[in-house]
């Protein structure tokens, strides 16, 4: 069990108790919080200052205990999950949601009514679902054509969950921002031709999430001095 476990909470923290803010950091569908990805980009975050905590949603907690690989919650247990986690953290001064695929796509669904009832100042997505892979047509993108609070999706250029081409012919709000991933999978791994490598993908990735949260909490100082 890693050493920054809490059994009691299923959470993973890392980062300074000083941060700036509160990452609240979601897996995906298919793995746990302390994935070499989920394990990658909270440790890189935390080291550029930031404080991190990764929890699981239901499901996974469940398998965790059990050693039993179980189908994620449906989306309003998902959801609830994100609210719990909000609620519990608000105390914690200012906070981002966010998370891998699935986690990051169930944030952005409560984005917009966390930023009212709490601190939450915006949220980053790794790797979005915007469609099954192979189902171009079914898309989910109703709320990001219509979002006000600031949201990040890094993506991975060839990710089949929506590859570069279609997701810059989506209509999206300006409040999305993209950042792309050069070859990326939807975990952000190129492909061997393309000469890049995996954990150079990694680090633009927490780069970018860095700067997105940095720039926030910037403007957010500058609002509250300017009031």
């Amino acid at each position: 069990m890693p050493e920054n476990l809490q059994p009691s909470s299923l959470q993973l923290i890392d980062g300074p108790a000083s941060a700036p803010a509160t990452l609240l950091l979601a897996h995906g569908a298919g793995a746990p919080m302390d994935s070499p990805f989920m394990q990658t980009v909270a440790c890189g975050l935390a080291g550029l200052g930031w404080r991190v905590v990764r929890f699981e949603f239901p499901y996974m907690a469940q398998a965790r205990l059990s050693g039993k690989r179980r189908a994620p919650d449906r989306q309003p247990v998902l959801l609830q999950s994100w609210r719990d986690q909000v609620a519990a953290a608000a105390s914690e001064g200012p906070l981002f949601i966010g998370g891998k695929s699935m986690g990051g796509r169930m944030a952005s669904l409560v984005l917009e009514e966390q930023a009212q009832a709490a601190a939450v100042l915006g949220c980053l997505c790794l790797g979005y679902p915007f469609h099954p892979p192979g189902k171009p047509d079914s898309l989910r993108i109703d709320h990001l054509q219509t979002f006000t609070q600031p949201v990040l999706v890094v993506q991975g250029e060839r990710d089949s969950f929506g590859r570069r081409a279609e997701v810059e012919s989506y209509e999206l709000s300006s409040a999305v921002q993209l950042h792309w991933i050069a070859d990326g999978d939807h975990s952000f791994k190129p492909t061997k031709r393309s000469g890049l490598s995996e954990s150079a993908n990694l680090e633009q990735a927490i780069a970018a999430s860095h700067q997105f949260m940095a720039q926030i909490m910037a403007s957010t100082c500058r609002d509250r001095s300017d009031g």
